[in-house]
């Protein structure tokens, strides 16, 4: 499953990063909880992320899933910094739920490409990636949508009853 210790930790932040992003995505946002959760979460990603550079099992160099890590960290910190100087930045709860969100569908659609690829005895593995990948994004663009329409609708109104 892993091939080194850095596989371990990688695999590891993975799995804590998949468990803490549900929870945020599925409980109330705001609030210590999903503070201390977001946090887990995006301490995992930088993790799963910065390993993912020192792991070249695959390709023997630099590959097509490190530069996905690198848009992965694009989300990530596009996410979080907006969060940690929303005094600073305008919309900024905008710009963080739409990276979070899009950091969350990158993790699962790796997850998902990562599964298929392992079990399924197809040798098709790009094909597989890419379906996975693709599927996953759908249905993550599907939610995250859905959901926007109601934060927005919430901020909106909570933003009224603070100007009576």
């Amino acid at each position: 499953m892993f091939h080194s210790t850095t596989g371990l930790i990688h695999l590891s932040a993975a799995f804590i990063a998949m468990i803490s992003g549900a929870f945020v995505l599925l409980n109330k946002k705001g609030g210590i909880f999903h503070k201390r959760v977001g946090y887990t979460y995006v301490i995992s990603m930088y993790t799963l992320n910065i390993t993912a550079f020192f792991i070249y099992y695959l390709f023997g160099k630099f590959g097509p899933f490190h530069a996905l890590s690198v848009m992965s960290l694009i989300c990530l910190s596009g996410g979080i910094i907006p969060a940690i100087f929303k005094k600073h930045v305008k919309n900024w709860l905008d710009w963080h739920y739409y990276f979070m969100n899009w950091s969350v569908v990158g993790l699962y659609a790796a997850f998902w490409a990562e599964t298929l690829t392992r079990t399924l005895p197809v040798r098709q593995f790009w094909p597989l990636v890419f379906a996975a990948a693709t599927v996953t994004a759908m249905i993550g663009s599907y939610l995250i949508r859905r959901n926007a329409k109601r934060l927005i609708t919430e901020r909106s109104l909570s933003n009224t009853d603070q100007n009576k």
